[in-house]
């Protein structure tokens, strides 16, 4: 691939995508799935090499991975239908392209590698860079108007809602202070400022402190936990019949929301006890995976990224 990147479960994603893809053409020449984070296009491009009839439909919110993508895929080109946008708009890009249900959806959730070893996005804190941190650096507040702008209250809600930390109120007095006197200003003026204010003792384990303040930028920056949210219902009501979705996560408050998704859709309505389900109540989707998945020692040995994955699977059973 021009742009060498390992994608993470690639071989499991293929496997758990490819009864559904099997299955949808042997009755429809037009076979399609959604990659609903193309980033770079690694498993797109497997599963347009594996299957010459299929059509990907690519979605991405990040210009720059759209554009290293496109690359990577450019020998199946023809069968690749990019949509720049959040994936909480798979139905928009359905009726762009006038199809009306896919055999597979597939989510690899998270910030990319790219986006971390691109130091100057500020999405790392082991480079020094501007605190952006934006997916899509066309749009949205970056996170340093975010640190420049949300009152006290606001930043210890986000510190502790998406980075579960909890020194928040004592990080965002120094991130007040700091922002009052002009000394925050790029990543490693955050990473510095989190070491701080974080008491010795709490920083000898977990790893680096900053890591909690990054992550909880990172996501309400992106607002990666509002668009999951609308996503995975609009993402199964996209499936046909035997179609599956396929979602990776990589940390507990994105899989959360996934598996409270999967697991309201996949338990029968019916009271309990009954020996058959009542009329409608029946559940229409049903677990590939049961509980999750996580990657293989060999392959995090490979990826370190696939480290902290968990993977769950449903499929379709009815309209």
């Amino acid at each position: 691939m021009t742009h060498q990147h390992i994608p993470v479960a690639l071989e499991r994603c293929i496997e758990l995508l490819t009864p559904a893809i099997e299955y949808s053409l042997k009755n429809d020449a037009a076979t399609h799935i959604i990659d609903a984070t193309l980033g770079l296009g690694g498993h797109a491009r497997a599963l347009l090499a594996k299957f010459p009839a299929l059509i990907v439909i690519g979605i991405d919110r990040d210009e720059s991975a759209i554009a290293i993508a496109r690359e990577n895929v450019a020998p199946f080109t023809d069968r690749l239908l990019i949509s720049h946008t959040t994936y909480d708009h798979i139905d928009d890009v359905l009726r762009e392209h006038k199809i009306s249900r896919v055999a597979g959806v597939l989510f690899d959730l998270g910030v990319s590698s790219m986006q971390l070893d691109a130091g100057e996005r500020g999405f790392a804190y082991s480079y020094d860079a501007p605190l952006d941190m934006r997916m899509d650096q066309s749009t949205g507040l970056t996170a340093l108007q975010v640190l420049q702008t949300y009152q006290h209250g606001a930043l210890v809600r986000i510190l502790r809602n998406y980075g579960e930390e909890k020194f928040a109120p004592r990080i965002a007095d120094f991130i007040i202070e700091a922002r009052t006197a002009g000394t925050l200003k790029t990543t490693k003026d955050l990473a510095e400022l989190v070491k701080n204010a974080i008491p010795a003792a709490a920083r000898r384990t977990g790893g680096n402190p900053a890591k909690r303040t990054f992550q909880a930028l990172r996501i309400e920056v992106n607002e990666e936990l509002s668009i999951l949210e609308r996503a995975i219902p609009d993402a199964l009501a996209a499936l046909q019949v035997r179609g599956r979705l396929v979602v990776m996560a990589y940390q507990s408050l994105e899989d959360k929301i996934v598996k409270s998704a999967l697991t309201a859709v996949t338990e029968s309505k019916s009271p309990r006890g009954l020996p058959i389900d009542l009329p409608g109540s029946a559940a229409k989707y049903s677990l590939v995976v049961r509980g999750s998945e996580s990657a293989s020692n060999a392959e995090i040995v490979l990826n370190p990224r696939a480290q902290s994955m968990r993977l769950r699977a449903v499929e379709r059973l009815a309209a």
